[in-house]
Order: C-alpha cells, then sequence, then structure tokens
C-alpha cells in the first residue's frame, strides 16, 4: 500500500461518514467544522461549490485544528493547487482526470478520486490507488453494483457519496469494500439557513455512532 493511501484511510477509517458540506463564508464553514468535530466528525469535506470554499478552508485549518479538513469537488489541476495551497488535508474528485491526477501525484495531500466502471477502476489501480470515490453512488446502481464489482477488484475500497442517506447508509457500510460514506445530511441546509449547529451536531453524533 502506497503512503498516500495509508495517509487516506487514516482519515477515512476514524468516522463512517464524512459530511460532504457546502457553505456560504468562511465563519460558517467555521461554525460548522466545530459543530461537526463536537459530534465525532472530524473529518469534513469543503466542496468547491460555492466562491466562500477555498477562505472557509483555510479558516477550518487555522481555526478549528481538531478537524481534519478536506476538499471537494475538485475537477482542475488548479483546483487542486489552490486547495492544498488553502491548507486541506485531504482531496476529493468525483472523477479521476489525468491533469487531477498528475496534480495529487506532485503535491502532498492524498486524493480520494472518483472511478466507477471496470476500465475506470483498472485504470485507477494502474495508477497505485486502492481507495476510490464512487459518485454519484445511488444513481451508479448502488449496493448491488458495489457488491458486483467486490469479487473482481478485491483490493480495492470506496467512499460512496451521492443518494446515500439514514434510509440506505447501513446497507453501505455493511459492505466489505466500503470503507466509509460521504454524507450531506448531517449539515442539512434548512440546519444552516437557521444557523442551528445544534442540531448539526446531534445528526453528527448520531452518523458516529453508526457502524463502518
Amino acid at each position: 500500500m502506497s503512503q498516500d493511501a495509508r495517509a487516506l484511510l487514516d482519515i477515512l477509517t476514524r468516522q463512517p461518514v464524512i459530511p460532504v458540506v457546502a457553505v456560504s463564508s468562511a465563519e460558517e464553514g467555521v461554525d460548522l467544522a466545530r459543530a461537526l468535530v463536537q459530534g465525532g466528525l472530524p473529518a469534513i469535506e469543503i466542496t468547491l461549490r460555492t466562491p466562500a470554499a477555498l477562505a472557509a478552508i483555510e479558516a477550518v485549518c487555522a481555526e478549528v485544528p481538531e478537524a481534519i479538513c478536506g476538499a471537494g469537488t475538485i475537477l482542475t489541476a488548479a483546483q487542486f493547487e489552490a486547495a492544498e495551497k488553502a491548507g486541506s488535508k485531504f482531496i476529493v474528485s468525483p472523477g479521476a482526470s489525468q491533469g487531477v491526477v498528475d496534480a495529487a501525484a506532485a503535491g502532498s495531500a492524498p486524493l480520494l478520486p472518483g472511478a466507477a466502471t471496470p476500465s475506470e477502476l483498472m485504470t485507477m489501480i494502474e495508477r497505485g490507488y486502492e481507495v476510490l470515490k464512487f459518485f454519484p453512488a445511488e444513481q451508479l446502481g448502488g449496493v448491488p453494483y458495489l457488491k458486483a464489482l467486490a469479487p473482481v477488484f478485491p483490493g480495492i475500497r470506496f467512499c460512496p457519496t451521492g443518494g446515500v442517506s439514514t434510509r440506505n447508509v447501513g446497507d453501505y457500510l455493511a459492505l466489505p469494500n466500503v470503507v466509509c460514506v460521504g454524507g450531506s445530511w448531517v449539515a442539512p441546509k434548512e440546519a444552516l439557513a437557521a444557523r442551528d449547529f445544534a442540531a448539526i451536531a446531534r445528526l453528527a453524533a448520531e452518523a458516529r455512532a453508526l457502524k463502518a
């Protein structure tokens, strides 16, 4: 196992659910990170879906040292480099372009790239990857699809994201080739809008209690 794979697994195996969040400001990111840490989910993926994402990552890294703040929705090498510069401890991409994979090879933050088809998985194996994002999980076939991949790709472990919720999270976590899941339900938009961080901490605690 490569050093990057070990570093990534060390992060992903700490908790059954990695919160996948979008924030509107650096202040919101800091408050959200504190609530998630309080609930027992220190590893957090802040997606680059808002203009505030990079500033939020930088602020969380500076002000919430107990958090393990990563960057998500990385689509280009430039975004990878910017996320790493902001302090991201890990970086997540929905796919695996040549540019992003090359940027990861040149950088220090471990990459969790996305792959779903057998050809994509074989390509990532050739690049030395053993831990992959599976997105959008439900739309791509969900639990039955991952079960079908397991005997053909026994060395690959997944973090399914997309359509994972309290309704089906247990089914995903029961799979031997699933290391954890990514989920947005622990930080719902309504709670963020209301700044109800106590509710988010409770949801995080419930997610932390799930078995990975």
